[in-house]
């Protein structure tokens, strides 16, 4: 096929846009090289997604299960539908906000309808090509939205971060949350406080000093080794949510 300038290159049709990647990779070839290259990456991103799959869905008033099964059912259809021949699909931080709030207001099922009409919305933003409009948005509408999304999400888990014992069930505004936390402060655990430093900390160390070392995991799995070890006084996931099931959910 000819080669055409850059200059020149015609618009790419509706079915150039809206054709899978996995198609076009797999008419151009695929190789045994890029099989073994992919399954590497694609370990890497399940060791990454298995923690922070499980902390989003917690975060987001959901249970550790369901968050392991969003991810992996929304990671193998980004992969098979996506339009990136490189492309990581897996949970967000910045949804926990607008799922917390979703779920507080209308429960589960209210969370599945509006992750429909999501879908729906921005296909249909896809049609019209109206992603081009994006570029007219302000960079500090942006940001701001971005640091108010990890102040919440922060403000959310100091709770749990410290430890602490409300008298009262934790609000869920930021404003009315505040002074609750604050009357808590007196009831920090101090064995809790210590898992969530070391967490953090062995985080930022291995991906400071060893990058390509899957950090989150090793944080997790220390923290848990700990926990059983020293018979630390702190809750876990077995404890709050129950165990995770072995196998994939079936429909009743």
């Amino acid at each position: 096929m000819p080669l055409k300038s850059a200059g020149s290159a015609a618009p790419a049709s509706a079915a150039d846009l809206f054709t899978p990647k996995l198609v076009t990779v797999l008419r151009e070839g695929y190789s045994l090289a890029n099989l073994r290259a992919d399954a590497v990456a694609g370990l890497t991103v399940a060791i990454v997604a298995l923690p922070l799959s499980m902390a989003i869905a917690i975060a987001s008033g959901a249970t550790p299960a369901q968050g392991l099964y969003t991810a992996i059912i929304g990671g193998f259809f980004v992969s098979l539908l996506g339009g990136s021949r490189f492309q990581i699909g897996g949970p967000a931080g910045a949804f926990i906000v607008l799922v917390a709030g979703t779920v507080h207001q209308h429960g589960m099922d209210g969370l599945i309808l509006a992750t429909i009409l999501a879908g729906v919305i921005l296909t249909g933003v896809g049609v019209l090509r109206l992603g081009t409009y994006i570029k007219f948005i302000p960079y500090p509408v942006t940001v701001g939205f971005t640091a108010g999304i990890a102040v919440i999400i922060f403000a959310s888990q100091v709770r749990d971060l410290l430890g602490l014992t409300l008298t009262v069930p934790e609000p869920g505004p930021l404003l009315d949350k505040l002074p609750v936390l604050w009357r808590g402060l007196p009831s920090v655990n101090g064995a809790a406080l210590a898992l969530s430093a070391g967490t953090v900390g062995v985080i930022a160390l291995v991906s400071r000093f060893l990058p390509r070392w899957p950090g989150m995991l090793i944080a997790v799995a220390g923290a848990a080794l700990a926990t059983g070890v020293l018979n630390l006084p702190v809750e876990t996931i077995g404890t709050r949510f129950g165990g995770i099931p072995q196998g994939v959910p079936l429909p009743a």
